[in-house]
């Protein structure tokens, strides 16, 4: 009888058996090529196509800017800050009520553009937006 040279039955196993690991592995793979497919096509959809193009001022649109100095214009003419709530009033009540086009130069304070539009949330213009600049192509 010598020691070490056989093998006892009821000896532990020091290493891990990758097999099944292995074969878990593959049939996930599997399952996860065929699958992958089916999900992707599952939901066709037509995109909508974006234009660059300027937009145009439609006659019913209100262009209202708000200059650097801070005055505001009512389409291109100039408004006292005491006539901004009375003239957004009156558009409010019409139907359809026009769209509300602001425009602010980067250069003036926040505040003048949050109380135009406060001013046009206080008279009901629900329809309020903004103007900007593209960028210049390279």
């Amino acid at each position: 009888m010598a020691f070490g040279t056989q093998d006892e039955p009821d000896e532990v196993m020091n290493e891990i058996n990758m097999t099944p690991l292995v074969d878990v592995m593959l049939v996930l793979l599997i399952i996860f090529i065929i699958t992958v497919p089916v999900m992707k096509h599952a939901v066709n959809i037509d995109l909508p196509q974006a234009t660059s193009e300027p937009e145009q001022t439609k006659p019913q649109n209100i262009l209202f800017t708000v200059a650097a100095d801070g005055s505001y214009y009512w389409n291109e003419n100039k408004v006292d800050d005491s006539a901004v709530p009375a003239l957004l009033a009156a558009e409010a009540a019409k139907t359809p009520q026009p769209e509300l086009h602001i425009r602010g130069d980067k250069a003036v304070r926040y505040e003048r553009v949050a109380k135009a539009m406060s001013a046009a949330r206080e008279a009901g213009v629900r329809k309020i937006g903004f103007i900007t600049e593209p960028n210049p192509s390279n």
